[in-house]
């Protein structure tokens, strides 16, 4: 008799381990522990969503006909690690093998490689986890010998792979990236859609009492938790974002609105990652909406970028240069993450409206994640395994393969642009760009050296200035610097000393 072990982020009918296993001989195990729920301090909302998702996927199996054993979440227990809860598994049941799906987390996939088997004195067997579209062998067969990655040219073979939005062997429309048609701020041209809520289960109301009484300390609420946690609401979910949100993703995926939390954004991707939905399936969907004529080329193709393009490229780049990716600093900030991340009060607009977005909801889009909350701390020289730890701590859909990737390269450039060809940096001028946000600030977004001045005017002018040596010869940043070598010497320093004095009282702002 075997036991398969599935984990939070294998929730997936597909899954390669329940193709391996007979339903009738063998046995499936689920287990709630204290040691991946608080190896970080997730946020209320993320434990919440993967514990009632696994109960409700074990339930399903169930019906199928599958023996399942699950063990639910107890702080009494002494088993509270996956290793202690499978070792009693196995000699309850007898087991002489166990069967897992590869994992997506590092940390956890070297102690199965490297303890497992011998702590529970059966072999592990691994299988190799197939719902993505690129495996990690083709992707460092496609990396390898090259001088630079960059993810448009791994994503064209993704295209050319999967055939999404090709005919004949060429793109659709004649191009590949339709990036540059993605980038309008919102101007009330679409209307916003209707909110998604479900409706919520016996199963459902007791984990959010449990997480409620037991990770109290944990980041986030757990008021608006509306997150699907079966795999037909997921599959509801796609459908409303299909219906809803994609014919105008592709001009609003940028944009950024006071007080409106989703836009025409998916809210699939902890659907994808968790397993209810699989990557394949919504590029499809996605893709048979453009030939139905009810969403336009740039929606579509914006949209499946990210799905098989951005999200199997990150995941490549992990698993190729793990684990010596995770320390890299090269930028070498070190200052301490301020105190705002963690309680949200900031008199910046746009910082407060994407922490409570965060804590509300356990989410925030790429923008906020990228050019708001990251860009700040990129620019005032946070140390990023602070970062990094954060992102994974505060978002839904956040899983070490992807958010490290994301947070550590694209973010903090502190992988020196193995990831990402420059630095997303950028003045609140960008932000007043694509946002309504600086109309309810109370800095003043266009001032860099007065008191009440935007503080990302001045700190990105600092930024610039001291990684010139780095940066002056990328091309992508020369013009950059042209104009700062062009400003007078007196307005260097003005940019200098309120950046300075920022610097200096971070948990104040």
């Amino acid at each position: 008799m075997r036991i398969g072990l599935i984990l939070g982020d294998q929730l997936s009918h597909s899954l390669a381990t329940l193709r391996v296993l007979d339903p009738v001989h063998d046995r499936l195990l689920f287990a709630e522990v204290r040691d991946e729920a608080t190896y970080v301090r997730h946020h209320k909302q993320k434990i919440a969503l993967i514990f009632s998702a696994m109960r409700h996927f074990a339930a399903e199996l169930g019906e199928q006909g599958w023996q399942v054993d699950y063990h639910a979440y107890d702080p009494d227990c002494a088993q509270q690690s996956l290793i202690g809860v499978l070792q009693q598994q196995v000699a309850r049941q007898g087991a002489d093998e166990v069967i897992l799906t590869r994992c997506g987390e590092y940390r956890l996939q070297r102690a199965i490689d490297h303890d497992w088997s011998s702590v529970l004195g059966v072999p592990v067997q691994l299988c190799e986890d197939d719902r993505f579209v690129c495996s990690s062998g083709e992707f460092a067969a496609w990396a390898s010998g090259r001088r630079q990655l960059r993810m448009e040219f791994f994503y064209r073979e993704m295209r050319r792979k999967t055939g999404l939005l090709m005919e004949n062997g060429a793109p659709l429309g004649g191009q590949w990236n339709f990036d540059a048609d993605n980038r309008s701020a919102y101007d009330s041209g679409a209307p916003l859609p209707p909110a998604l809520e479900f409706g919520r289960d016996s199963i459902d109301n007791e984990v959010l009492a449990l997480v409620e009484a037991h990770f109290a300390d944990h980041p986030g609420s757990l008021d608006r938790f509306d997150w699907a946690t079966t795999r037909s609401q997921a599959l509801e979910a796609l459908a409303h974002f299909i219906a809803q949100r994609l014919p105008w993703f592709g001009d609003y995926q940028d944009a950024m609105l006071y007080g409106e939390d989703f836009l025409f954004h998916s809210l699939l991707s902890p659907y994808i990652n968790c397993g209810l939905l699989t990557p394949m399936e919504v590029c499809e969907a996605a893709e048979q909406a453009y030939w139905r004529g009810d969403a336009p080329l740039n929606a579509v193709e914006g949209f499946i970028r990210q799905i098989i393009g951005w999200r199997e490229y990150v995941r490549g780049i992990y698993w190729l240069c793990m684990p010596d990716y995770a320390q890299q600093n090269l930028l070498g900030n070190e200052r301490a993450l301020p105190a705002m991340y963690w309680h949200g009060e900031t008199g910046m607009a746009c910082m407060r409206e994407s922490f409570r977005n965060t804590f509300d909801h356990a989410y925030a889009h790429h923008i906020q994640r990228l050019m708001v909350t990251g860009n700040f701390a990129l620019l005032a020289g946070i140390r990023p395994q602070d970062v990094c730890d954060w992102y994974l701590m505060v978002y839904a859909d956040a899983y070490d393969w992807v958010e490290l990737p994301n947070t550590l390269g694209m973010v903090m450039h502190a992988d020196g642009g193995y990831l990402g060809s420059k630095p997303y940096c950028a003045s609140g001028n960008y932000i007043n760009r694509m946002s309504d946000y600086c109309r309810h600030c109370e800095y003043s977004v266009r001032t860099a050296t007065d008191n009440d001045s935007c503080p990302f005017n001045s700190l990105y002018w600092h930024f610039v200035a001291r990684h010139r040596d780095k940066f002056r010869a990328n091309p992508r940043m020369r013009m950059i610097y042209r104009s700062y070598e062009r400003m007078a010497d007196d307005k260097k320093n003005a940019l200098q000393q309120r950046a300075e004095h920022l610097l200096t009282r971070l948990d104040e702002l």
